[in-house]
């Protein structure tokens, strides 16, 4: 277990929310600057520290001077209500993944999925605050290609934990826990859609797990990117307080030429994480107990085909991604003719 000083170089009390607090963390005998501003919360800081330090936020204890260790432990407190000095040191006590066995439970299970009003997530959506965090973590996060973006098609982004993988239940190779017809789901996707994949993980857990899948190396279909916890941005609801969320903006700033919410679908079991572009979302039945549900699941199978059939659709944020089971081709045929 190692522990880092940390410097912040506010010289106010208490952070204006727009501030931005530059941290100078030591970690391992080096030093690392960390920028993050007064309107994010604790737990955007201590994914800030997990870019530089590879200490992931739960295994990250802060402690500083004059505040309440529960206050630190809180993610969802804002900085600007914290009062850093400049002439005190935080300190994080932790340990880097590479020195932890990783493991299929490591992943976190968020277990109180919600549905906002109406109101509230399109408030959410345009809120002048929330749409800073997108920028300046667009400015922050780096998605790096594995496969090369294809002209022409369209983008498919899919979550891993019950989406793709059943991540709690126990067994003695992965594959058992893989959801049925997932390769083959992959494979017709692939022909109209780059996919990307974005887990609320770290990335060494995203690579391992799609790689025991053999998802990284299946010939009939190659994965654009993977996205983790670091990309996602921390947002604020009125009825369900702070919770973090996968914005699409991300991908199509840094892709504009090939990606746009017009061509851009998101599978995810927590409708939560569409809330900054809830027009591509859907939410995809959670695939869970596994060894029971294995013979019945026949989700991918009937996604393939609403997937190929809105494929030749120009504009996929008109759907009403909440009635796909409803969709067929000859809806596609009506929607041509219009």
């Amino acid at each position: 277990m190692a522990m880092a000083g940390v410097g912040v170089g506010s010289t106010s009390t208490t952070s204006l929310p727009e501030e931005e607090i530059t941290l100078t963390v030591k970690w391992s005998g080096k030093e690392y600057t960390v920028r993050v501003c007064g309107d994010d919360t604790v737990g955007e800081l201590k994914r800030r520290i997990c870019q530089a330090t590879d200490v992931l936020p739960k295994r990250q204890k802060l402690l500083y001077p004059k505040i309440l260790p529960s206050k630190l432990a809180d993610d969802a407190v804002l900085l600007s209500s914290l009062p850093f000095k400049s002439s005190l040191k935080m300190t994080m006590i932790g340990t880097t993944e590479d020195d932890i066995i990783v493991d299929q439970v490591e992943s976190p299970d968020i277990v109180d999925d919600f549905e906002l009003p109406q109101d509230e997530a399109v408030e959410i959506k345009d809120k002048h605050g929330n749409k800073q965090k997108l920028r300046r973590r667009i400015s922050q996060y780096k998605i790096e290609l594995r496969n090369p973006c294809r002209e022409g098609k369209k983008l498919l982004v899919l979550d891993i934990d019950y989406t793709l993988f059943d991540h709690r239940s126990p067994a003695e190779n992965p594959l058992q826990l893989m959801r049925p017809f997932l390769h083959e789901f992959l494979a017709a996707a692939y022909a109209e859609y780059d996919i990307m994949i974005w887990s609320a993980t770290s990335m060494k857990w995203v690579e391992l797990k799609m790689a025991e899948l053999g998802v990284l190396s299946n010939p009939n279909y190659k994965i654009t990117a993977l996205l983790d916890h670091l990309a996602m941005i921390t947002v604020q609801s009125d009825s369900r307080g702070i919770f973090d969320c996968k914005p699409l903006g991300l991908i199509w700033a840094q892709f504009p030429e090939f990606y746009s919410s017009k061509n851009t679908i998101m599978f995810d079991d927590l409708r939560r994480n569409f809330v900054m572009n809830p027009q591509n979302g859907l939410t995809i039945k959670p695939f869970k107990r596994a060894h029971s549900s294995r013979d019945s699941d026949q989700e991918l199978r009937k996604l393939t085909t609403y997937l190929l059939a809105i494929a030749e659709l120009d504009d996929l944020s008109n759907l009403d991604h909440n009635n796909w089971q409803s969709f067929s081709e000859d809806n596609v045929k009506r929607r041509r003719h219009q």
